[in-house]
């Protein structure tokens, strides 16, 4: 039972923890691409993948916990030092991810959202007629819906973005946050590779399973 709980754990890590250290790392660059080709569908696509693949596996990685402590049970080893290190590590990547790349990343695809709408908007009224209403004057009910990206964001937060010209500035602050958003995901990632040399190494572990 014992190693049958232990491959789960092992097997689990692999599969829900991989992606989602793989997609965070390569969001950051994903969101920038999208964010300097606004109204470029395949690039503002990519960035959804990794968000909803952040998404999806970090709720798989719950079975990670749950296995990881019914093997350190049948191993009698819960008290041990390496073992309390490498709980507190996965507890404060889980925080990281939950807290702190998630959010940030849902952000950013409001932003890519926003700055699609902006394009599309500025690309109907660079084609209406004469007398048409500015692009500027466009409100929710007025939102192209068409050629948008199907995201969660409220279309009124879309047609404030328009409105204000935030969506169409070259998205600086969203750019900075993507800087931060990859330095974010470089701590996540090294938080979870020294549980996984902890769960290696075992240093002063009582058991050689």
């Amino acid at each position: 039972m014992t190693k049958f709980l232990l491959s789960v754990h092992v097997l689990a890590a692999i599969i829900a923890i991989g992606p989602v250290t793989v997609a965070a790392s390569m969001f950051p660059s994903a969101a920038r691409a999208a964010l300097a080709r606004p109204g470029d569908e395949h690039s503002a696509g990519i960035a959804r993948v990794l968000y909803r693949i952040c998404g999806i596996y970090s709720a798989l990685g719950l079975l990670v916990v749950v296995f990881g402590f019914f093997t350190a049970q049948s191993l009698d080893v819960l008290g041990q030092t390496w073992l309390i290190a490498a709980i507190a590590l996965t507890g404060l990547a889980a925080l990281v991810l939950a807290f702190a790349i998630l959010p940030a990343q849902r952000n950013l695809i409001d932003e890519i959202t926003a700055a699609a709408a902006a394009h599309v908007a500025g690309s109907d009224a660079a084609e209406a007629p004469p007398g048409a209403p500015a692009a500027g004057a466009v409100s929710a009910m007025d939102l192209p819906t068409a050629d948008m990206p199907t995201t969660s964001l409220p279309a009124a937060r879309v047609a404030a973005a328009l409105e204000s010209g935030s969506a169409a500035n070259g998205n600086g602050f969203a750019l900075a946050r993507t800087k931060r958003l990859a330095m974010t995901a470089g701590i996540f990632n090294l938080l979870w590779a020294t549980v996984t040399v902890l769960m290696i190494l075992r240093p002063g572990s009582t058991t050689s399973v």
